[in-house]
């Protein structure tokens, strides 16, 4: 097809802003579907994903549009993610497009994740077409999130299209301008090859398969093919596109979005934002920077049964041939047995996986509290990286210690400025700016928006704050965050004892400040979760040998003197003791079962 005709586009929004439901009915008008087979979502193929209406992985569908003007265009759609774990990916997808759809919800206006990928499309000097979706809704407000626009993004009235992506409102048009506002890609297909990588999966047969974009040259099967940041040499396999059903094509050249087979083993081997040339007489540039997806957020996951070890291992490597950014390595632990530690992107990657290890492969899992790396300087000035709070140095060894920081921003009604901000500060944010969204009408308007930028380190975000965020602000508020960097901080080990055992998956690395708050929370907490035994059971938060919090679980007592029915005192006295040495002698051998529960309740504290 003449490259004239072509566009190549993406849609983003923040997460549940109406991504993928808009994707369907751009298939539906297109007519790449027919309609008897368009359910709801239909580039999200995962159940998890449909439940809970998120996008985890890009999808890539090419369609076929009659315009007004008769001319057939070919437009490659790809469907990104909306969470903030998943910004790299959406990033390098961005690099692959000429234009842009944003989408912004009529009921809830601009949100942290939509400002986010707006300058991540800016930065690439994309063409956006900003959308105000749901409006068929009673709660839709246009005027207002027009307004919003207008102040924030810098779009007038008449620039931003009104649709239902529901009821197919306005969606017709929104192809036409499709059409007329986003260029055709550039590229020339005699030059070299070059061709992004913006996603891919693992097929059992045909090995990885790299969804990309073909910048210069052409790509045929039998090609032999070289990925430039990982020096990986492959030969395609296959070639194609998705309709939204794999398509086997003759060949991709300059412009075109489609798919090879590689038959690669991981997708490890064939990670996102690569540059894919030929071997003979290929490019000597790349198109973008390549470097790998560093984890961010780190958890041991262990098998509730011992036995199911080798069941979660196979689990973990079948899943990690689908996930290039989960990363694992096996750990053991003297109360959990043997398990993985593994990295995540963030929290919501981390509940995805550990859902889908459970779903999928029938496994019931324990999972740590998480953390974040920390780069401790040691006296002798060797330089280490610690992901585990048990491999934390005895404090006289540590130098210096460093861990991640983060910029976020929190988008809210100006009404629960007050209640953030505090609760921002309680967790170490260090204020930076307040930007006021929109213009006000009147003095007394109460749903003036605002910006709050925070700079905060990485650990304090994990576990409980965004549900903080959430419940202070009634649901209104978004969070965004961007890792800055690492900035160097006193720290402590907390260690949680149970019947003076180290139950090392409570470890967790806090300020010393903290440690007696944290300690006394965690210790009152378990005594609630973990079953009364025959013996005396004490539970104790510790920094080395130092106790800063005690419990105790009581024992369950028998009564033994319930068959005397009188006689000699020196008989009762008699039997206590011998039940005292029974218990002294139990709590010297008895060991505790800390139930799951206690896991899972300790992962929810504040």
């Amino acid at each position: 097809m003449d490259q004239s005709l072509t566009r190549n586009f993406c849609i983003i929004a923040h997460i549940d802003h109406g991504k993928s439901t808009l994707a369907d009915r751009l298939i539906e008008l297109t007519g790449a579907l027919p309609s008897d087979q368009i359910g709801q979502q239909v580039l999200d193929s995962m159940d998890l994903e449909r439940e809970r209406g998120i996008t985890i992985k890009a999808k890539a569908i090419r369609l076929s549009y009659k315009a007004n003007n008769s001319k057939i265009y070919r437009l490659n759609l790809i469907d990104t993610p909306g969470h903030v774990d998943f910004s790299f990916e959406v990033s390098r997808t961005l690099a692959a497009c000429e234009g842009a759809v944003l989408v912004i919800d009529a009921t809830q206006g601009i949100q942290a994740q939509t400002l986010s990928n707006v300058y991540i499309a800016m930065e690439h000097n994309l063409e956006v077409i900003p959308v105000l979706n749901k409006i068929d809704l009673p709660s839709s407000e246009p005027e207002r999130v027009l307004a919003e626009i207008k102040s924030v993004l810098g779009y007038d009235a008449k620039e931003v299209l009104l649709i239902s992506a529901k009821t197919g409102q306005g969606v017709p048009l929104l192809l036409e301008e499709i059409v007329r506002r986003i260029p055709p890609p550039g590229g020339n297909a005699q030059a070299p090859l070059r061709a992004l990588i913006f996603d891919s999966h693992y097929d059992a047969y045909k090995g990885v398969i790299a969804y990309l974009r073909v910048v210069d040259g052409r790509i045929s099967k039998g090609d032999k093919l070289r990925l430039m940041g990982q020096d990986t040499e492959i030969e395609v396999l296959e070639v194609g596109y998705f309709a939204p059903q794999p398509c086997q094509a003759p060949e991709l050249v300059a412009g075109d979005v489609g798919y090879i087979a590689t038959g690669l083993k991981s997708v490890g081997e064939c990670r996102v934002g690569d540059t894919v040339t030929s071997i003979s007489n290929g490019a000597t540039k790349p198109l973008i920077g390549y470097r790998p997806v560093k984890p961010m957020v780190f958890a041991g996951i262990y098998p509730t049964q011992a036995d199911e070890y080798q069941q979660l291992r196979e689990a973990i490597e079948k899943l990690s041939l689908n996930d290039a950014s989960l990363s694992y390595e096996p750990e053991s632990s003297p109360i959990l047995g043997n398990g993985f530690r593994c990295g995540f992107l963030g929290l919501l990657h981390l509940d995805i996986v550990r859902e889908r290890l459970e779903r999928e492969f029938s496994l019931s899992l324990l999972v740590t509290v998480p953390g974040v790396s920390f780069i401790i300087t040691r006296t002798n000035g060797q330089k280490i990286t610690i992901t585990n709070p048990t491999e934390f140095p005895v404090p006289t060894e540590i130098e210096k210690i460093e861990e991640p920081w983060v910029s976020i921003s929190v988008i809210t009604p100006a009404s629960f400025i007050g209640p953030l901000m505090e609760l921002i500060t309680e967790y170490g944010g260090i204020y930076k700016q307040t930007e006021y969204l929109g213009q006000l009408k009147s003095s007394v308007e109460l749903e003036q928006r605002v910006r709050l930028e925070y700079e905060m380190p990485l650990r304090s975000i994990l576990t409980t704050f965004y549900d903080q965020i959430k419940s202070r602000s009634r649901g209104y508020a978004s969070l965004d965050h961007e890792f800055i960097g690492y900035r160097e901080a006193r720290l402590i080990r907390l260690d949680i004892l149970v019947n003076d055992m180290l139950v090392d998956a409570f470890s967790r690395i806090i300020p010393p400040e903290k440690a007696h708050d944290v300690g006394k929370t965690m210790v009152d907490k378990l005594k609630e979760v973990i079953p009364r035994q025959l013996f005396k059971v004490p539970i104790q938060a510790a920094i080395g040998s130092r106790v800063v919090a005690r419990t105790d679980i009581s024992a369950k007592r028998k009564d033994v003197l319930a068959k005397c029915y009188g006689g000699d005192i020196t008989r009762k006295r008699k039997l206590l003791e011998k039940q005292k040495e029974g218990k002294k002698k139990m709590k010297t051998i008895g060991r505790v079962e800390v139930p799951k529960e206690a896991f899972m309740s300790v992962l929810k504290l504040s």
